[in-house]
Formats: structure tokens, C-alpha cells, sequence
């Protein structure tokens, strides 16, 4: 810090020309602190009285014991806050620290002491005073001249206020006292010097402090070559003159009375310029608190960068193992134990991961429960499978909770969101990072850097040898569930090559009852079939149920809801008139409708990120149609068993309507999926025409899900690309959400 005020005090001498002067830009408007030309002049001169030598005085202990002096410099000995306050000279090792000090420096505040007292009694201007304490101290680093000149001001008024509390106690301090001319007598001259100079020395012990901290700040980080630094750190200057101006005018004061003795016994303390250097300091210190403030936020972002480079650096390194990567991610060096075991609820070393496939869940706090806990059954039911004779699980993979809170400073705070921590994590049954805390915020920056976290939970796979398995598995567990092990790409595309697009894929593992209709010895015909209108939803079911009696076929049906979370409210009153109304199945459980359509999501994703966007894979194409469809309003999937008939929007309503006047006369030669087919695109959608594809993609889904382009699954033309921001009102109230729309 010292040598970024050497460079500003090297470069203001050398007196650049500007219609601006230097003084005027060191301290910012808004400070309350601009200067006038007297105030420019005078910045001048006490630069040129600053030559400071190569010694560093140690002044951090000595402030201590100064503020410990003024703060017990009180009216009544038995004060009862003086009384509560700590002894910093009890510590030996700091005592030993501040006599080391006091030797170097004890012969310079004796005669700043001394300086002060003389001049202020011989009747010389306080500036003068001043410069003359700036001349004394010139050898001195800014923090040194306003410590060791705030010394001089305790040793003057420790010593005054010493004489009042011991002069009725004590035979020596009455006649010390009584030398002194000390008005010990006069109570209302004692309160009156008591309440006048309290203000400005509190102002005086903050401004100082803020010195020192800025003078305590690495030259590393805070450096000549940022503008903004350089200009705001340059006022410490004009500080440290305002300060020690004070310390004049306070041992002026006391010298006063001391001098005048009983002829100040029946008259009150002049308080204007006590009150007008009070608030001069107060502006002064708001100034500088602003500044440390500052500074601190540049340090925490350099050394931030520097941590996120180091990180970096980490992960493109060959490791033995993972404990490096591990460590650097969830474990700073204060914390031992950071994990909590979620079966045991013990806290636990990272040597637990060693060696391990570790999933690590990255969210923030405002994760959905429906996400938990589809998750959880997943978790839960690939331990259980993997359980060996021993009674323990042989898992090849460790789930590990990264809860994010950015910034930290809302977690520390805000007790709403420590209770939602612990209530998430309690409910967790594998490895939780034990405090959001222990998330530096460089790793946070890396996540989000690297990873491409924006705060929607994302599964991030290291390998045992520390390596990036997968930036995100999520979507190969909503699909496959653990089978997807070790969730690697190859192993994606490995278990593509078994998959067809089929009813089988659409709901695999949701729904028993639809995986039994879906068995082809109970030759079942099934509509799923989603939306939001109500009334669509009456006519098609009543239409389609109408058409397979007629037919005599065995017709089921399902409702699985609508894709938008903002819609939850709405699509659970569906559902309640749906079975209420024994329209059709469906779920009971919100979680199923949310796991249906994030497991189509998760499709979409995956082949995305594969490079089958937009070519003419069967499973792209199937998906690329209910999402669309579902944007659209409502739509039903036909099969016959798991094979997948047709995908059709809301037209599909009026061609179950119409199965009288037309196409029932082709079900005996055609067969019943074959006439609906053939009578919804023949007639139908000749009148209605094919709608165009449109997608959402939320901006989380950016890590190489949002492809640059996209063609129009009816049309095969490229589609445009859109952003679009909308209200969300689901688990966490948001005000805006940000997608991308094809």
C-alpha cells in the first residue's frame, strides 16, 4: 500500500497541468471531501514534508493500547463501561510486541507530545502546529506519523483525566493535580471538556484505524497501475492532516484549562471547532471505510482470479487420484470434516471419496422438491440393488451436495436460508457439503466459468483420477437411471445404439399401470395425451373413448400434464377433474408429471449434445413433436402396445369427433389406428394445416444443449432463434427467466 502513495506522492510533485487540480481527484464528490485551492496548497506542502526511511514500525499493537488509553480516559474511575473493557497489555507476547515498538519509537512521540504543547500555549496557529508535527515525522510512513502523533495526544490526556480519578484517592495525584492547575474540583468544567472533545476523539480513533488498515493492505494486489485505486488511496494524506489538526486542537484545549486554571472554573468549552473537526473526520472516515470496502472487493476479485487460474490449471493436470480436485473444490484448509454422511448424519473426511466415481450435485437452495425426489428414489434404489451380504453397498459412485449461495453474504445473514439449508440437507441421503461457506466464491466462478452451472441443479461426474467424466449427468439419469455408469459419452451413445423410439422409452420406469398396458399380449391401444384446456381435454376423451367402443378395441388413456412448471397449479386442477370425472388415468403424484417431461427434456439434451440436433433420428424427431405440441396446447400420443402411431396436436380432438360421418367405415378394412391415422393427416390437417415446430430452451440449458441451429421438424426449414424472458412462479419466485426460443 505504501508504495502505491509513494507513486501518487511522486507523481503530484512532478505537478501535472490540468484544469483539474490533483487534490480535487484524489477525493471523490461524492465523499462530501472536495478541496478547495487553500486545501490543494496545503496538500502540497505536506507532501513535500513526507521522505519516509526504509523502517517499518509496527503500529497495529500500539494503536491498541493508544484506543485502550482513550476509551478509560473517563470522568469517574468506576465508569462502568471503562470498567468492562478488555486489557490488551495482559497478553505478554503483545506486550513484549509494544515495548519492542515503544523503544524504537517512544523518543518521537515524546517530542511530538512536547512540540504540541509548547507551540499550542506559546499561542501558534493550529496549521502551523500541524506542519510543524508533519516536519518532526517526515521519516515516517502515513500510518507511523498518526499512530505515534495519536500516542502524544494519550500520553496528554491519559495523564489528565489519570490526575481527576486518582486526586481524592490518592495524596500524590491531588498535588500532581493541584501543579497541574487541574480543575479537578469543577465538575461542570470536567463534564464540559469530557462531552466536547468525546465526538472528536471517537472520530479521531476511526479515521486512524482505517489508516492503519489501509497502510496493512499487500502491495500485491492493491498497485499504481489501476487509476480508480490510485486516486482514492491518494487521500490519505489529507486525512492523516485532519486527524493529527484535531489531536492539536484537543491537547490545545486541555492546555487551556490546565493554564488558565480556576480562572476556567465557571466557564464552558467553546465547542464550535471540536464540532466542526467532528464532522470534518466523520466525512473523512465515511470516505475511507468506503474505500477499504473498495480495496477489499478488488483483493477478493484478484485473488479470486488468481485461485480460478490455479483451478483451472488443476483440472487440465493428470492426477493419481481425485483428492487434489476434491480438495480444491469443497475443502479449505480450516475444515477438516467438510462432509455430513446424509445416513449417519456424522461429519466426515474427503478420504471417504478417495478413489471413488463422485457425482457432485450442484444447486442453489432453491432446488425443486419434485427434483429431490425423483432423485432420491433413483439413488435409493440402485443402493439397495448394489447391497452386498455384508449388509453394506458396494456403489462405484459417491453423490456429493454443492450447495451454492451467491454471494455468501446472503447465507451469513439471512437465518431463512441457513434453515433451508439444514432442512435440505437433512432429508439427503448421501454426502452433503457441510456449509455453503466452504464454497469459495472462485469455485463458484469456476462452476459457472467451466461447468456452466447457473444455478439449476446440473450432476457434475469426476472419475476416480480426478478427472471431467461428464459436465453434467443429469439428463443420462433421468433417462436410464444408474445404468448409465460410469455417465461417460461413449457410454451415452452406447446406450442410444439400444433404444428405438417407442412407448417404452416415453415412460419407462414412471408408471406401472401404463407399463402393463403397454405389454403386447394384452393387445392395448393407449392415447397419453396432455394440455391445459379443460374443455379439449372432455371432448377428446369422450370422442376417443366413443370410437374404440364402436370399434370394439381395448382403448387406454392417460393425462400426463403440461411441460411449463408455471402451469403446476393449473394442471393439478386437471388432474382432479380428470379423475374425479373418470375421464382417464392419471398421476396422482405432481413428481411423476414432472419426471415424464424433464425425462423428454433430458432426450432432447442428449441428443443435442451428441450432434444429433437435426438430422433425421427417430427419437429427435418423436420429441422434437411433444414438446412442440405441448407449447401448442393439447396433443395425444397414439400406440399400438409400445409402437408409437402418431403424434398429433389438438386437431386430433376434431378427428375423434368426426368418427361417424367419416373414417369409421375404413376401421374393418384398415384397422383402428391405421383409420385414424389416414383420415387425420388425409383430411384433417389438409384443412387445419401442420403447425411448425417451437421450442423453449431455458438459458441453464446452455453448456452445449442450445443448439446454433435447428430445423423445423414438419417443414425441414431452418428455424428462427429467439430470447424471451417469463414470469416464474413455481418453488422460488423469480422475476424474470431467460430462454432461448426456436
Amino acid at each position: 500500500m505504501e508504495s502505491l502513495i509513494k507513486s501518487q506522492h511522486a507523481q503530484q510533485l512532478a505537478g501535472h497541468s490540468s484544469t483539474k487540480s490533483p487534490g480535487t481527484e484524489m477525493i471523490p464528490a461524492t465523499t462530501g471531501l472536495t478541496m478547495s485551492s487553500d486545501e490543494n496548497m496545503m496538500l502540497k506542502l505536506i507532501q513535500h514534508t513526507h521522505s519516509p526511511d526504509a523502517r517499518e514500525v509496527q503500529v497495529r499493537g500500539l494503536l491498541h493500547l493508544i484506543e485502550d488509553i482513550l476509551d478509560r480516559a473517563t470522568l469517574d474511575s468506576d465508569d462502568t463501561n471503562a470498567s468492562k473493557l478488555p486489557l490488551p497489555t495482559e497478553d505478554k507476547l503483545m506486550q513484549s510486541s509494544i515495548m519492542s515498538v515503544l523503544d524504537s519509537v517512544s523518543y518521537a512521540i515524546d517530542r511530538v507530545a512536547c512540540e504540541i504543547a509548547y507551540k499550542s500555549l506559546t499561542g501558534s496557529d493550529a496549521h502551523e502546529i500541524t506542519m510543524s508535527v508533519f516536519e518532526h515525522l517526515s521519516s515516517f510512513h502515513w500510518d507511523g506519523k498518526l499512530v505515534l502523533t495519536l500516542a502524544a495526544f494519550a500520553l496528554n490526556y491519559g495523564e489528565f483525566w489519570l490526575l481527576v480519578q486518582f486526586y481524592s484517592k490518592n495524596q500524590l495525584a491531588k498535588s500532581l493535580a493541584t501543579l497541574k492547575l487541574v480543575p479537578v474540583q469543577n465538575r461542570v468544567t470536567l463534564e464540559s471538556v469530557s462531552q466536547g472533545l468525546n465526538d472528536l476523539i471517537r472520530e479521531m480513533k476511526s479515521v486512524t484505524a482505517c489508516v492503519v488498515e489501509l497502510s496493512e493492505l499487500p502491495d500485491r494486489y492493491i498497485t499504481p497501475d489501476d487509476p480508480q485505486l490510485s486516486r482514492i488511496i491518494a487521500t490519505i494524506p489529507i486525512a492523516v492532516y485532519w486527524t493529527i489538526r484535531s489531536v492539536v486542537a484537543c491537547i490545545s484545549q486541555i492546555n487551556m484549562i490546565t493554564a488558565m486554571g480556576h480562572e476556567m472554573m465557571n466557564t464552558q468549552m467553546d465547542s464550535w471547532e471540536t464540532s466542526m473537526l467532528a464532522n470534518k473526520l466523520k466525512n473523512i472516515h465515511d470516505h475511507l471505510s468506503e474505500t477499504l470496502r473498495f480495496c477489499y472487493r478488488h483483493i477478493e476479485r484478484r485473488r479470486s482470479s488468481e485461485s480460478l487460474k490455479v483451478l483451472h490449471s488443476l483440472f487440465d493436470t493428470t492426477h493419481i487420484d481425485n483428492m487434489k480436485i476434491l480438495t480444491a473444490l469443497i475443502h479449505p484448509n480450516t475444515h477438516v470434516t467438510p462432509l455430513q454422511d446424509g445416513l449417519t448424519k456424522s461429519k466426515v473426511h474427503l478420504d471417504v471419496l478417495r478413489r471413488k466415481t463422485v457425482l457432485l450435485l450442484i444447486s442453489d437452495l432453491y432446488i425443486l422438491q419434485d427434483e429431490l425426489s425423483i432423485f432420491e428414489q433413483i439413488y435409493t434404489e440402485s443402493r439397495r440393488s448394489l447391497m452386498g451380504v455384508d449388509g453394506k453397498s458396494h456403489m462405484p459412485y459417491e453423490v456429493v451436495w454443492v450447495p451454492v449461495v451467491d454471494p455468501i453474504e446472503d447465507f451469513e445473514r439471512s437465518p431463512s436460508l441457513q434453515n433451508k439449508f439444514e432442512a435440505l440437507r437433512a432429508a439427503m441421503p448421501w454426502y452433503t457439503v457441510d456449509s455453503p461457506k466452504l464454497v469459495e466464491r472462485h469455485v463458484v466462478e469456476f462452476m459457472r466459468e467451466r461447468w456452466h452451472f447457473m444455478n439449476k441443479p446440473i450432476l457434475v461426474v469426476i472419475d476416480p483420477q480426478g478427472n471431467e467424466a461428464s459436465l453434467n449427468a443429469l439428463h443420462m439419469i433421468w433417462i436410464w437411471g444408474t445404468e448409465a455408469f460410469p455417465f461417460t459419452r461413449s457410454r451415452e451413445e452406447e446406450l442410444w445404439r439400444r433404444e428405438t423410439f417407442s412407448l417404452n422409452l416415453i415412460v419407462d420406469g414412471i408408471d406401472s399401470v401404463i407399463f402393463n398396458w403397454i405389454n403386447p399380449e394384452n393387445d392395448n391401444y393407449i392415447f397419453l395425451y396432455g394440455g391445459d384446456d379443460l374443455d379439449w381435454i372432455r371432448r377428446f376423451t369422450t370422442a376417443a373413448k366413443a370410437t374404440a367402443k364402436d370399434s370394439n378395441v381395448k382403448l387406454e388413456m392417460a393425462y400426463v400434464g403440461k411441460r411449463n412448471h408455471s402451469h403446476r397449479e393449473q394442471t393439478r386442477r386437471i388432474s382432479e377433474a380428470v379423475r374425479s370425472e373418470n375421464l382417464s388415468h392419471c398421476w396422482t403424484e405432481p413428481a411423476l408429471m414432472w419426471f415424464f417431461w424433464t425425462r423428454l427434456e433430458s432426450m432432447l439434451y442428449s441428443k443435442i449434445q451428441l450432434g444429433k440436433a437435426d438430422d433425421h433420428d427417430e427419437v429427435m424427431q418423436g420429441i422434437k413433436k411433444i414438446l412442440s405440441y405441448d407449447k401448442l396446447g393439447g396433443w395425444a400420443l397414439l400406440s399400438k402396445g409400445p409402437e408409437i402411431v402418431m403424434i398429433a396436436h389438438g386437431a386430433i380432438e376434431r378427428t375423434m369427433s368426426v368418427y361417424d360421418r367419416t373414417w369409421k367405415t375404413h376401421v374393418p378394412t384398415k384397422g383402428y389406428t391405421k383409420a385414424i391415422y389416414d383420415h387425420h393427416h388425409d383430411e384433417i390437417l389438409r384443412d387445419t394445416g401442420k403447425p411448425c415446430g417451437h421450442f423453449d430452451f431455458h438459458i441453464t440449458a446452455r453448456s452445449g444443449r442450445i443448439p446454433e441451429k435447428m430445423n423445423c421438424f414438419e417443414c425441414q426449414r431452418p428455424m428462427e432463434k429467439y430470447m424471451s424472458f417469463a414470469c416464474c412462479h413455481d418453488e422460488k419466485l423469480l422475476d424474470q427467466e431467460e430462454n432461448y426460443n426456436f
